[in-house]
């Protein structure tokens, strides 16, 4: 299957003279400061940024902070849905926001192997510009390096992030309670068969798309309406049953959910079963678990329903109020099983 991808503007890099990236764009010479200045600069340039200093200072607008660190190797780069610059930042803000934090600013660092095309890497620059304005944040500091040609598959970025929690709430897996209502914020299982039929070129009748997206709104929003929230989680590598059997662990409850009621769309289904998958082991970058008090169900769905991304928010299951660290799964027959973690790796590099 082919993936068309528009390129954002024009890269500011004179093609003709560098169309690809060299050693000496990581050297610390002319290459490199033009390739700061006409790429990153040019992108990203934001009061902070173009202070073009060592570290940043920043405003701190609460007394806590939340700040998290992550990096990105997808391959491919660019998918159905998104790539890795996008990836990069709603991955970041959506580790944030499941803190309960509202996300303020972000770090950048790439590292490019050599002979990366640069109009490659504006593209993926431009499509980070557009998520932090679509996310609300800034990326105020950042880091290049370039690797030899073999070593860094095209273009690796670790990002960092930082929030203000402007809250009391303590959202944690210790925090989960007997009886809490687990809700998802959408179908699950999208981003990694995305990139799997890319990479495995799978044509099915629908294009699978990332379901890739931020969702620090659909929490605020949460937040802001007073629901008791005690835990949320997003769901990355490992997918649900990761997440769930972490929390489980962390929080010793005994977790039951119901697989009818988990949301999955009819050619994600199809695609886990023609290459073998379960799809409650399947990553997602645009999803996350909650466990909000039983009595803020309602409201809960109500709201999240009203998100842009949260439209078709589940009702999953239920903490137990047995204290055992598992996850069962109810079967739509009825039948319980153990939802265990991920053995091996399922889908290398989807994120």
């Amino acid at each position: 299957m082919k993936t068309t991808v528009a390129f954002t503007g024009v890269c500011p890099v004179p093609i003709s003279e560098y169309p690809r990236i060299q050693m000496a764009h990581g050297g610390g010479g002319k290459l490199m400061h033009r390739l700061l200045r006409d790429i990153f600069l040019a992108a990203f340039g934001n009061d902070t940024l173009n202070q073009q200093h060592d570290s940043s200072v920043l405003p701190s607008p609460a007394k806590r902070l939340a700040f998290t660190t992550d990096s990105y190797v997808v391959r491919p780069i660019f998918f159905p849905g998104g790539d890795i610059g996008s990836l990069a930042v709603h991955g970041t803000v959506n580790d944030l926001a499941m803190s309960g934090a509202r996300p303020l600013y972000l770090s950048a660092g790439f590292i490019l192997e050599e002979g990366l095309p640069m109009e490659t890497l504006w593209q993926v620059v431009c499509s980070m510009r557009d998520a932090a304005k679509r996310c609300g944040v800034q990326i105020v500091t950042g880091d290049t390096k370039v690797v030899d040609r073999g070593d860094g598959d095209s273009l690796f970025i670790n990002t960092a992030g930082i929030g203000s929690i402007e809250h009391s709430l303590a959202i944690l897996p210790t925090g989960v309670r007997p009886g809490d209502a687990i809700i998802v914020n959408g179908d699950l299982g999208r981003h990694g068969m995305a990139i799997m039929s890319v990479r495995e070129g799978l044509q099915f009748e629908t294009t699978i798309e990332s379901d890739s997206a931020p969702v620090a709104d659909a929490v605020s929003a949460l937040i802001e309406a007073g629901v008791e929230i005690h835990c949320l989680r997003d769901l990355t590598r490992g997918g649900l049953a990761s997440a769930l059997n972490e929390i489980a662990e962390a929080a010793g409850a005994r977790i039951v959910i119901e697989e009818n009621l988990v949301p999955l769309r009819e050619e994600v289904h199809a695609a886990c079963e023609i290459l073998g998958l379960d799809p409650l082991h399947v990553a997602c970058e645009g999803r996350f678990v909650a466990f909000v008090a039983a009595k803020d169900l309602e409201r809960s769905l109500d709201i999240l329903k009203a998100q842009p991304f949260a439209w078709d928010a589940q009702l999953i299951g239920r903490v137990d109020s047995e204290k055992q660290p598992i996850v069962i799964l109810k079967s739509a027959l009825g039948a319980n099983r153990i939802l265990d973690m991920p053995t091996g790796e399922q889908l290398p590099r989807i994120c």
